[in-house]
Protein backbone atom coordinates (compact mmCIF):
# COMPACT_ATOMS: atom_id res chain seq x y z
CA UNK A 1 0.00 0.00 0.00
CA UNK A 2 1.74 3.48 -1.38
CA UNK A 3 -0.95 5.59 -0.29
CA UNK A 4 -4.90 5.21 1.80
CA UNK A 5 -7.40 7.55 -0.11
CA UNK A 6 -10.40 5.46 -0.47
CA UNK A 7 -11.93 1.88 -0.62
CA UNK A 8 -9.95 1.86 -4.20
CA UNK A 9 -6.20 1.36 -2.24
CA UNK A 10 -8.17 -1.84 -0.71
CA UNK A 11 -8.35 -5.05 -3.12
CA UNK A 12 -9.51 -8.05 -0.52
CA UNK A 13 -11.53 -6.00 1.95
CA UNK A 14 -11.97 -9.62 4.11
CA UNK A 15 -8.13 -9.81 4.54
CA UNK A 16 -7.42 -5.88 5.55
CA UNK A 17 -10.40 -6.43 8.45
CA UNK A 18 -8.58 -10.11 9.14
CA UNK A 19 -5.54 -8.11 9.45
CA UNK A 20 -7.03 -5.64 11.43
CA UNK A 21 -8.50 -7.88 14.18
CA UNK A 22 -4.67 -9.48 14.37
CA UNK A 23 -3.31 -6.27 15.33
CA UNK A 24 -6.20 -5.62 17.62
CA UNK A 25 -5.33 -8.88 19.42
CA UNK A 26 -1.26 -8.51 19.66
CA UNK A 27 -0.99 -4.81 19.31
CA UNK A 28 2.77 -4.55 19.20
CA UNK A 29 3.61 -7.83 17.22
CA UNK A 30 4.98 -5.15 15.24
CA UNK A 31 6.36 -2.54 16.73
CA UNK A 32 10.39 -3.13 15.35
CA UNK A 33 8.54 -2.31 12.01
CA UNK A 34 8.19 1.39 12.53
CA UNK A 35 11.02 1.97 15.01
CA UNK A 36 13.22 5.15 14.00
CA UNK A 37 10.56 6.31 12.00
CA UNK A 38 8.01 9.17 11.89
CA UNK A 39 4.60 9.64 11.42
CA UNK A 40 3.42 13.43 10.81
CA UNK A 41 -0.06 14.50 11.19
CA UNK A 42 -1.66 17.47 9.81
CA UNK A 43 -4.60 19.27 11.09
CA UNK A 44 -6.72 21.72 9.58
CA UNK A 45 -9.84 20.60 11.29
CA UNK A 46 -10.74 19.49 15.26
CA UNK A 47 -10.13 15.79 15.91
CA UNK A 48 -10.81 13.41 18.35
CA UNK A 49 -11.19 10.62 17.51
CA UNK A 50 -8.93 10.26 14.74
CA UNK A 51 -6.22 12.31 16.17
CA UNK A 52 -6.12 9.61 19.30
CA UNK A 53 -6.65 6.49 17.35
CA UNK A 54 -3.80 7.10 14.60
CA UNK A 55 -1.40 8.31 17.11
CA UNK A 56 -2.00 5.21 19.22
CA UNK A 57 -1.84 2.97 16.29
CA UNK A 58 1.54 4.67 14.78
CA UNK A 59 3.27 4.33 18.32
CA UNK A 60 1.64 0.73 18.83
CA UNK A 61 4.20 0.08 15.69
CA UNK A 62 7.00 1.71 17.01
CA UNK A 63 6.93 5.32 15.08
CA UNK A 64 7.43 8.81 16.43
CA UNK A 65 4.82 10.94 15.92
CA UNK A 66 4.56 14.82 15.47
CA UNK A 67 1.10 16.64 14.77
CA UNK A 68 0.12 20.51 13.42
CA UNK A 69 -2.65 22.36 13.79
CA UNK A 70 -2.23 24.10 11.04
CA UNK A 71 -5.05 26.50 12.16
CA UNK A 72 -3.34 27.32 15.60
CA UNK A 73 0.53 26.50 14.93
CA UNK A 74 1.06 27.28 11.13
CA UNK A 75 0.95 29.48 8.51
CA UNK A 76 -1.92 30.48 6.64
CA UNK A 77 -1.25 27.85 3.65
CA UNK A 78 -1.74 29.49 -0.22
CA UNK A 79 -3.16 26.73 -2.81
CA UNK A 80 -3.55 28.26 -5.57
CA UNK A 81 -0.48 28.42 -8.65
CA UNK A 82 -0.24 31.72 -10.62
CA UNK A 83 -0.78 33.81 -7.72
CA UNK A 84 1.10 36.85 -6.12
CA UNK A 85 0.90 36.36 -2.35
CA UNK A 86 0.35 39.43 -1.53
CA UNK A 87 -2.70 38.70 0.81
CA UNK A 88 -3.30 36.89 4.34
CA UNK A 89 -1.87 33.73 2.90
CA UNK A 90 2.15 33.63 4.37
CA UNK A 91 3.30 29.54 2.92
CA UNK A 92 2.28 28.64 -0.16
CA UNK A 93 1.70 24.67 -0.46
CA UNK A 94 4.38 23.95 -2.44
CA UNK A 95 6.95 24.36 -0.15
CA UNK A 96 4.95 23.72 3.69
CA UNK A 97 4.13 19.91 2.03
CA UNK A 98 7.70 19.20 0.60
CA UNK A 99 9.06 20.43 4.26
CA UNK A 100 6.61 18.17 5.94
CA UNK A 101 7.61 15.43 3.63
CA UNK A 102 11.57 15.88 4.56
CA UNK A 103 10.75 15.59 8.54
CA UNK A 104 8.10 12.43 8.01
CA UNK A 105 7.85 8.93 6.65
CA UNK A 106 4.44 8.98 5.90
CA UNK A 107 1.22 12.41 6.51
CA UNK A 108 -1.41 11.86 7.72
CA UNK A 109 -3.82 14.71 6.39
CA UNK A 110 -7.08 15.42 7.28
CA UNK A 111 -9.13 18.70 5.59
CA UNK A 112 -12.96 18.94 5.42
CA UNK A 113 -14.95 20.65 2.42
CA UNK A 114 -16.43 24.28 2.05
CA UNK A 115 -19.48 23.26 1.03
CA UNK A 116 -20.34 25.90 -1.06
CA UNK A 117 -18.57 25.01 -4.42
CA UNK A 118 -19.02 21.61 -5.49
CA UNK A 119 -17.09 21.25 -8.14
CA UNK A 120 -13.92 22.41 -5.75
CA UNK A 121 -14.38 20.41 -3.01
CA UNK A 122 -15.16 17.50 -5.23
CA UNK A 123 -11.89 18.11 -6.97
CA UNK A 124 -9.63 17.33 -3.39
CA UNK A 125 -7.26 19.46 -4.66
CA UNK A 126 -5.86 20.46 -1.34
CA UNK A 127 -5.14 16.71 -0.08
CA UNK A 128 -4.43 16.04 -3.42
CA UNK A 129 -1.69 18.82 -3.27
CA UNK A 130 -0.17 17.84 -0.09
CA UNK A 131 0.04 14.27 -1.43
CA UNK A 132 1.84 15.36 -4.48
CA UNK A 133 4.37 17.82 -2.49
CA UNK A 134 5.03 15.97 0.17
CA UNK A 135 6.53 13.35 -1.79
CA UNK A 136 5.57 10.69 0.85
CA UNK A 137 2.86 8.13 1.73
CA UNK A 138 0.43 10.11 2.92
CA UNK A 139 -2.86 8.34 4.43
CA UNK A 140 -6.35 10.60 4.87
CA UNK A 141 -7.70 11.56 7.83
CA UNK A 142 -10.81 12.63 6.27
CA UNK A 143 -10.89 14.84 3.27
CA UNK A 144 -13.53 16.87 1.64
CA UNK A 145 -15.67 13.54 0.37
CA UNK A 146 -14.26 10.70 1.95
CA UNK A 147 -13.20 9.47 5.61
CA UNK A 148 -11.64 5.97 4.67
CA UNK A 149 -10.36 5.02 7.96
CA UNK A 150 -13.76 5.39 9.61
CA UNK A 151 -15.40 3.61 6.94
CA UNK A 152 -12.44 0.50 7.44
CA UNK A 153 -13.50 0.56 11.04
CA UNK A 154 -17.41 0.23 10.35
CA UNK A 155 -16.58 -2.79 8.47
CA UNK A 156 -14.23 -4.29 11.23
CA UNK A 157 -17.09 -3.58 13.64
CA UNK A 158 -19.46 -5.28 11.47
CA UNK A 159 -17.63 -8.28 10.81
CA UNK A 160 -16.62 -8.57 14.30
CA UNK A 161 -20.21 -8.22 15.57
CA UNK A 162 -21.23 -10.93 13.37
CA UNK A 163 -21.29 -14.09 12.77
CA UNK A 164 -18.60 -15.08 10.14
CA UNK A 165 -15.91 -17.80 9.36
CA UNK A 166 -12.78 -16.84 7.15
CA UNK A 167 -11.86 -18.90 4.70
CA UNK A 168 -8.73 -19.44 3.98
CA UNK A 169 -8.64 -20.85 0.72
CA UNK A 170 -10.27 -18.04 -0.81
CA UNK A 171 -8.87 -15.34 1.66
CA UNK A 172 -12.67 -14.64 2.39
CA UNK A 173 -14.90 -14.06 5.50
CA UNK A 174 -18.37 -15.76 4.93
CA UNK A 175 -21.45 -15.21 6.84
CA UNK A 176 -22.76 -18.19 8.93
CA UNK A 177 -26.46 -18.12 7.71
CA UNK A 178 -27.65 -14.77 6.17
CA UNK A 179 -25.62 -12.09 5.07
CA UNK A 180 -26.25 -9.24 7.92
CA UNK A 181 -28.50 -6.16 6.01
CA UNK A 182 -26.51 -2.84 6.76
CA UNK A 183 -28.49 0.29 6.76
CA UNK A 184 -27.27 3.82 6.14
CA UNK A 185 -29.73 6.23 7.70
CA UNK A 186 -29.95 9.97 7.45
CA UNK A 187 -30.58 11.44 10.71
CA UNK A 188 -31.24 14.93 11.81
CA UNK A 189 -29.10 17.94 12.45
CA UNK A 190 -28.89 21.52 13.19
CA UNK A 191 -26.50 22.61 10.64
CA UNK A 192 -25.35 21.29 7.32
CA UNK A 193 -22.75 18.49 7.62
CA UNK A 194 -20.30 17.14 4.65
CA UNK A 195 -21.13 13.98 2.50
CA UNK A 196 -17.39 12.69 3.68
CA UNK A 197 -18.83 10.10 5.81
CA UNK A 198 -21.69 9.01 4.27
CA UNK A 199 -19.78 9.10 0.61
CA UNK A 200 -17.23 6.86 2.30
CA UNK A 201 -19.38 4.76 4.30
CA UNK A 202 -21.36 3.75 0.96
CA UNK A 203 -18.23 3.15 -0.95
CA UNK A 204 -17.04 0.81 1.55
CA UNK A 205 -20.67 -1.16 2.23
CA UNK A 206 -21.16 -1.09 -2.00
CA UNK A 207 -17.75 -2.87 -2.03
CA UNK A 208 -18.62 -5.31 1.11
CA UNK A 209 -21.62 -5.99 -0.74
CA UNK A 210 -20.22 -6.72 -4.25
CA UNK A 211 -17.69 -9.13 -2.34
CA UNK A 212 -20.63 -11.25 -0.70
CA UNK A 213 -20.28 -10.16 2.94
CA UNK A 214 -23.64 -7.83 3.88
CA UNK A 215 -26.39 -6.82 1.97
CA UNK A 216 -26.72 -2.71 1.92
CA UNK A 217 -29.43 -0.23 2.05
CA UNK A 218 -29.48 3.73 2.22
CA UNK A 219 -32.55 5.63 3.92
CA UNK A 220 -32.78 9.00 2.98
CA UNK A 221 -35.45 11.95 2.68
CA UNK A 222 -36.35 12.99 -0.40
CA UNK A 223 -33.21 15.59 -1.44
CA UNK A 224 -30.60 14.13 0.05
CA UNK A 225 -29.59 12.00 -2.23
CA UNK A 226 -25.37 11.04 -2.31
CA UNK A 227 -23.38 11.49 -5.47
CA UNK A 228 -24.24 8.35 -7.22
CA UNK A 229 -20.60 7.53 -7.71
CA UNK A 230 -20.60 6.33 -4.21
CA UNK A 231 -23.43 4.41 -4.17
CA UNK A 232 -23.44 2.13 -7.36
CA UNK A 233 -25.24 -1.38 -5.59
CA UNK A 234 -26.90 -0.03 -2.62
CA UNK A 235 -30.68 -0.56 -2.26
CA UNK A 236 -32.48 3.24 -1.65
CA UNK A 237 -35.12 3.52 0.32
CA UNK A 238 -37.49 7.00 1.19
CA UNK A 239 -39.25 5.09 3.71
CA UNK A 240 -37.30 4.43 6.95
CA UNK A 241 -39.69 2.24 8.66
CA UNK A 242 -39.10 0.15 4.96
CA UNK A 243 -35.48 0.41 5.40
CA UNK A 244 -35.07 -1.11 8.84
CA UNK A 245 -37.20 -4.18 8.03
CA UNK A 246 -34.98 -6.91 8.89
CA UNK A 247 -31.99 -4.68 9.75
CA UNK A 248 -28.58 -6.29 11.51
CA UNK A 249 -27.08 -2.41 11.80
CA UNK A 250 -28.53 0.56 11.08
CA UNK A 251 -25.50 3.79 11.04
CA UNK A 252 -27.23 6.95 11.89
CA UNK A 253 -25.33 10.17 10.16
CA UNK A 254 -26.02 13.47 8.62
CA UNK A 255 -25.40 14.70 5.46
CA UNK A 256 -26.19 18.02 3.69
CA UNK A 257 -28.07 18.03 0.01
CA UNK A 258 -25.41 16.55 -2.86
CA UNK A 259 -27.59 18.29 -5.56
CA UNK A 260 -28.58 21.58 -4.20
CA UNK A 261 -25.15 21.73 -2.83
CA UNK A 262 -24.64 21.77 1.07
CA UNK A 263 -28.46 22.66 1.71
CA UNK A 264 -30.91 21.27 3.97
CA UNK A 265 -34.26 20.51 2.28
CA UNK A 266 -37.32 20.20 4.32
CA UNK A 267 -37.75 17.08 6.30
CA UNK A 268 -41.12 15.61 6.47
CA UNK A 269 -41.59 13.06 9.37
CA UNK A 270 -39.21 11.12 12.15
CA UNK A 271 -36.10 10.50 11.07
CA UNK A 272 -34.25 10.76 14.31
CA UNK A 273 -33.91 6.79 15.30
CA UNK A 274 -34.94 5.57 18.44
CA UNK A 275 -35.81 2.27 20.14
CA UNK A 276 -39.07 2.35 19.40
CA UNK A 277 -37.89 2.50 15.78
CA UNK A 278 -35.78 -0.61 15.93
CA UNK A 279 -38.76 -2.77 16.58
CA UNK A 280 -39.14 -4.13 13.16
CA UNK A 281 -35.17 -4.82 12.85
CA UNK A 282 -33.17 -7.97 13.65
CA UNK A 283 -32.32 -6.61 16.98
CA UNK A 284 -30.52 -4.03 15.24
CA UNK A 285 -27.18 -2.59 16.33
CA UNK A 286 -26.76 0.70 15.56
CA UNK A 287 -23.55 2.85 14.45
CA UNK A 288 -22.02 6.23 14.66
CA UNK A 289 -18.76 7.87 13.76
CA UNK A 290 -19.21 10.44 16.60
CA UNK A 291 -19.04 13.16 17.76
CA UNK A 292 -23.17 12.67 18.09
CA UNK A 293 -26.23 15.15 19.05
CA UNK A 294 -27.89 13.17 21.68
CA UNK A 295 -32.14 13.26 21.28
CA UNK A 296 -31.27 14.95 17.55
CA UNK A 297 -29.09 12.47 15.28
CA UNK A 298 -29.95 9.75 18.03
CA UNK A 299 -31.85 9.37 20.84
CA UNK A 300 -30.62 8.67 24.65
CA UNK A 301 -32.19 5.40 24.37
CA UNK A 302 -30.44 3.75 21.76
CA UNK A 303 -27.36 5.64 22.84
CA UNK A 304 -27.45 4.22 26.32
CA UNK A 305 -28.82 0.73 25.41
CA UNK A 306 -26.93 -2.44 24.56
CA UNK A 307 -27.61 -1.85 20.97
CA UNK A 308 -25.09 1.12 20.70
CA UNK A 309 -21.55 0.17 19.34
CA UNK A 310 -20.68 3.83 19.35
CA UNK A 311 -18.04 3.57 21.72
CA UNK A 312 -17.00 -0.06 21.10
CA UNK A 313 -16.66 1.41 16.95
CA UNK A 314 -14.64 4.12 18.04
CA UNK A 315 -12.15 1.85 19.88
CA UNK A 316 -11.59 -0.09 16.51
CA UNK A 317 -10.56 3.24 15.04
CA UNK A 318 -6.86 2.15 16.40
CA UNK A 319 -7.05 -0.85 14.68
CA UNK A 320 -8.35 0.59 11.42
CA UNK A 321 -5.09 2.96 11.49
CA UNK A 322 -2.64 0.54 12.31
CA UNK A 323 -3.10 -2.13 10.01
CA UNK A 324 -3.14 0.88 7.50
CA UNK A 325 0.34 2.46 8.34
CA UNK A 326 1.83 -1.12 8.52
CA UNK A 327 0.90 -1.62 5.15
CA UNK A 328 2.01 1.35 4.13
CA UNK A 329 5.43 0.74 6.38
CA UNK A 330 5.97 -2.87 4.56
CA UNK A 331 5.68 -1.52 1.16
CA UNK A 332 8.06 1.34 1.88
CA UNK A 333 10.74 -0.66 3.53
Amino acid sequence: MKKFFSVADVENLSLIVKEALEQKNNPHANEQLGKHKMMGFVFLNPSLRTRLSTQKAAMNLGMNVMVMNMDKDGWALETQDGVMMNGTTVEHIREAAAVMGEYCDILGLRCFPGLKDKEVDYSEDLFSKFAKYCNKPIVSLESATRHPLQSLTDLITIIEHSDYSFYENNQQFVANGKKPKVVLTWAPHVKALPQAVPNSFSEWMCKAQAQGLIDFVIAQPKGYELNPDFTLGATIEYDQKAAFEGADFIYAKNWSSYADYGAMPAVEGQWMPTLASLENTNDAKVMHCLPVRRDLELGSDILDSERSLVVKEASNRVWAAQVVIKRILEANK
